[in-house]
């Protein structure tokens, strides 16, 4: 099986601290390689992302090297923390310059460069907004032309207040945690497969042009 998954980590700190977000990422990881299957961890915060909705906002802008990567890999996952009850200001960030790709379209179909690409969602972080991130991100990436399988949400949470967070509350043996995490890696890499082997026949550039004649 020749797929690669991409994990963009968008937690709030930088390496070498310690990212619960990633604890968890690394048990897909280990999933994933189960199944023949190569990833790639990227610290988010670890490089000097400028904010922006362009793939490229000039010089010292480290994301299209970043970007380079997402749009090589089969398999996008993105991981975020929870803060204030919502995704973190970084995974906010990435879902903006990927706005950008909305301008490299492909010229002969039109589709976006996410087209092709499976992609879920690993969540982690104390009290609510688990289906709050869960929800927004994965409709932003079905928007950028990632395609959704059943179940690739993954997520842990403590209980109400501020407490330990997924490391320190062994939220490893948390078994719906156990069990979300299998259900996105096996349904990613089946849709993963049937993607590459059957590629989205939709022109969306012929579609757009029946649109237009319709909205005259």
């Amino acid at each position: 099986m020749n797929l690669k998954a991409l994990f963009l980590n968008c937690t709030l700190k930088q390496s070498p601290s310690i990212s619960n977000t990633e604890a968890l990422i690394n048990k897909a990881v280990r999933l994933f390689g189960d199944l023949g299957v190569e990833s790639e961890v990227i610290r988010v915060v670890d490089h000097k992302v400028s904010f922006g909705v362009s793939s490229d906002e000039g010089e010292g802008d480290e994301w299209p090297s970043i970007l380079k990567k997402v749009k090589s890999c089969d398999i996008l996952i993105i991981g975020s923390p929870i803060w204030f009850g919502v995704r973190s200001s970084v995974t906010q960030m990435v879902l903006e310059r990927l706005d950008g790709t909305y301008e490299e379209s492909d010229h002969v179909t039109g589709q976006f460069p996410l087209y092709g690409k499976v992609a879920g969602v690993i969540v982690t972080g104390n009290e609510d907004g688990a289906h709050d991130v869960a929800a927004n991100t994965l409709f932003n990436l079905t928007h950028l032309g990632c395609t959704i399988p059943p179940n690739v949400d993954c997520y842990w949470v403590g209980p109400a207040g501020p407490g330990p967070s997924y490391i320190d509350a062994e939220g490893a043996k948390h078994l719906y945690t156990n069990k979300t995490v299998r259900f996105m890696v096996h349904n990613l890499v089946f849709f993963a497969q049937l993607l590459k082997d059957n590629p989205i026949p939709t022109n969306m550039k012929v579609l757009y042009e029946d649109a237009l004649k319709e909205s005259k």
